[in-house]
């Protein structure tokens, strides 16, 4: 078992005497808190705070990280509050404790409810200070190593978590090590005995590989040696995750995979990095396309190497990773090199940069995300490790995650940007804003004022980032639309009583409010307007309140018609079975969620609620309409060379524009052909029928209802 005296030994050799009284102080302090409090292991509790508090001490975290790992459980688990842990040890350290505890006080509707609020908070505290993640980190990976006490359905629970979301975040911010180790225990909670199968498969290879290990780091470091080129060269084991993951993506059997063997050479300086990679590819074949550099272009968390892959011996493929002794304790330690090595190396300032700036970025998706399990599905989306490395214009690197289109380039380089983008060109070559981007393209985004984001755009972006500002703006542009919407229906339900909405005063809309449970009248105003309440009641309700005894509400009348201009945006939507046009007799159903549903009078799908005044609104065109309306046509006609081009053609002579073609052959004679074509209204359809009708050929031209 850990001691006290133990750890204040190893931290002896980078904190000072007085530095290490405080987290001796810090112990002692957790030990009486939670004293008489067991794991479930049946061990002291003390024993947890102690091993997190051990793990931070390899990373040479400060003394304040230290005795905020001590006191991490005492506020969650134990009766003493946030004030008195403060006037103990200070403000810094409460903060980073705070930060790690749970949200004990609030009861959640799902364990997913909660662990997302949790990770939330924790996120939040982060941004004020990124130890509170590094002590997290290091609880989360004490616990995972302790997994055995617990029953099977919550170790896997824990691991699927754990390496959802904790060993992506320990990758994100660079800690190699610690995300290995959590990969690992997670993998064998998970999967107990497919971890057990390929432990055996790795032991019983090893024996047979070592003799080509050694026979190729001879010949490495003989060769290095030669050309006077001082290193180290390490063998690189692959770990069962790794395997496993390689296995299961690539579609491999194990021995394709351990058939490649890794080595590390670590060097003193980044120019005796590319002169040991020449060296290397003098020694042996290098694969073609398999050589990445990222000294030049480091990863988004600071990770520095030269990574080629070489045909060695026996055709056996050799992955080498070239890099300096700092860039390797950034790989190992990422950010918590910081503290690791106490010096001016750029390395270092940039991990820690790079660190803060992915916690702004998440600080941004909690702002705009709709809840806490929407926020973790947008920072799931972001922790890919798999980058692609694009150019601004001006020159300047963007990292994206694989598989990113031109909508999250556009996002990343500015919110605004994302918003207000229309087009964009790919190597100087306009291209759609679906397209995928690839490592190396320079891209150019081309924006407009008054630019909207498409909600077509979910389909294909990649980042959360995108993924979150897209929902947010298209949320808060639903709301405005259907508050608009339920104040016209609102309107007219109360002009039909004589009644208009000044009428009403404020003490009787709070009264309705109170009812309803909802805070603003805006809200109510936003549920008519997505057909979640009925315009007709709410009104009813209103004069109620108001104790209007001079208004005969059972000789409600509805019958005036509501004017739709067709560009009332995402609550008004025209019905895709009888595909409505200005010029035809329409109604509206309200429909829970979409707000109004808008029909043609003769619909079959509205038959059975035409005469329902609750469910059914009588509608009339607003006269001065300028949209785009679709409307589907079949046309029969003889079959002959050109005749579809002529169609075609008699199309956009009339003004209107086709959206869909296709042919469906009758006999040899006769065929059909159905249009979809964008009109704006029955005048114009008509036009356009006239002169389909002089194509010589066409016999027949039917409107598509239903």
């Amino acid at each position: 078992m850990p001691t006290i005296d133990a750890l204040s030994d190893r931290l002896s050799t980078y904190l000072s005497t007085e530095q290490i009284q405080q987290v001796r102080r810090a112990y002692f302090y957790a030990e009486q808190a939670h004293t008489g409090q067991r794991r479930r292991s049946g061990e002291p509790y003390i024993i947890h705070p102690l091993a997190v508090a051990s793990i931070l001490a390899d990373m040479r975290l400060d003394h304040q990280s230290l005795m905020a790992a001590m006191l991490h459980d005492v506020i969650e688990d134990t009766g003493i509050p946030k004030v008195a842990l403060a006037e103990q040890f200070g403000d810094v350290v409460t903060e980073l404790v705070d930060g790690v505890s749970k949200l004990t006080h609030i009861k959640f509707e799902s364990k997913e409810e909660q662990q997302a609020e949790n990770f939330q908070k924790m996120v939040l505290a982060m941004a004020k200070d990124i130890r509170v993640m590094l002590v997290k980190l290091a609880d989360r990976l004490h616990n995972l190593r302790t997994l055995g006490a617990l029953r099977p359905d919550k170790r896997r629970r824990i691991g699927r978590e754990s390496l959802d979301i904790y060993a992506p975040v320990a990758h994100r911010l660079g800690l190699n090590s610690v995300r290995v180790e959590m990969e690992e225990l997670c993998f064998d909670a998970m999967y107990p005995m497919r971890s057990t199968l390929i432990r055996k498969a790795v032991t019983n290879a090893r024996g047979n590989r070592k003799e080509l290990v050694d026979k190729i780091s001879t010949s490495l470091r003989k060769r290095l040696n030669e050309e006077n080129l001082p290193s180290r060269v390490i063998g690189r084991e692959k770990h069962m995750f790794s395997i496993y993951s390689k296995m299961k993506e690539q579609r491999k059997s194990l021995s394709d995979i351990l058939d490649v063997y890794g080595f590390r050479i670590i060097v003193e300086s980044v120019d005796m990095c590319y002169r040991i990679l020449g060296a290397v590819h003098n020694l042996y074949k290098p694969i073609p396309g398999r050589f990445k550099d990222y000294i030049a272009i480091p990863k988004t968390n600071g990770y520095q190497s030269l990574h080629t892959t070489l045909i060695g011996i026996s055709g056996v493929p050799i992955e080498i990773q070239i890099r300096t002794e700092e860039m390797d304790a950034m790989a190992n330690h990422g950010i918590a090199s910081h503290w690791l090595y106490k010096s001016d190396d750029s390395s270092n300032t940039s991990g820690s940069q790079r660190a803060q700036q992915w916690v702004q970025n998440l600080l941004e998706l909690q702002k705009s995300a709709g809840s806490p399990i929407e926020f973790i599905e947008h920072v799931k989306v972001d922790l890919f490790p798999d980058e692609i490395y694009v150019f601004t214009p001006k020159g300047r690197i963007m990292e994206l995650p694989k598989g990113s289109t031109t909508v999250d380039f556009a996002y990343a380089v500015h919110t605004d940007v994302g918003n207000s983008c229309i087009a964009c060109r790919i190597d100087r070559q306009l291209a759609p804003l679906s397209s995928k981007l690839q490592n190396g393209q320079t891209i150019q985004i081309v924006t407009a004022p008054g630019a909207q984001p498409n909600p077509a755009w979910l389909s294909f972006v990649v980042t959360g980032k995108a993924r979150s500002n897209i929902r947010h703006f298209l949320k808060s542009q639903r709301r405005s639309e259907s508050v608009a919407l339920g104040e016209r229906l609102l309107d007219k339900a109360l002009s039909s009583l004589d009644k208009t909405l000044d009428d009403i005063d404020q003490a009787h809309i709070d009264l309705v409010l109170e009812e309803t449970g909802l805070g603003f009248f805006e809200d109510i105003m936003e549920d008519i307007g997505l057909g979640n309440r009925m315009a007709s009641l709410v009104a009813r309700r209103l004069l109620v309140a108001n104790r209007d005894t001079d208004i005969d509400l059972e000789a409600f009348n509805d019958d005036a018609p509501l004017a739709i201009k067709g560009t009332e945006g995402l609550v008004v939507s025209f019905a895709k079975c009888c595909s409505p046009i200005p010029g035809d007799p329409i109604v509206g159903n309200t429909s829970t969620g979409r707000g109004l549903v808008i029909h043609t009078e003769t619909c079959r799908n509205v038959k059975e609620i035409r005469n329902n005044a609750e469910k059914c609104i009588i509608l009339s065109w607003d006269k001065d309409i300028d949209s785009e309306f679709s409307v589907d046509l079949r046309v029969y006609l003889e079959n002959r060379k050109g005749v579809v081009a002529e169609l075609a053609s008699a199309v956009t002579q009339a003004d209107a524009n086709i959206e869909g073609i296709s042919v469906e052959d009758r006999d040899a004679q006769l065929s059909v052909t159905q249009l979809q074509l964008s009109v704006q209204g029955r005048k114009h359809l008509a036009r356009v029928i006239r002169r389909l009708r002089t194509i010589r050929g066409v016999n027949k031209i039917v409107r598509i209802k239903n």
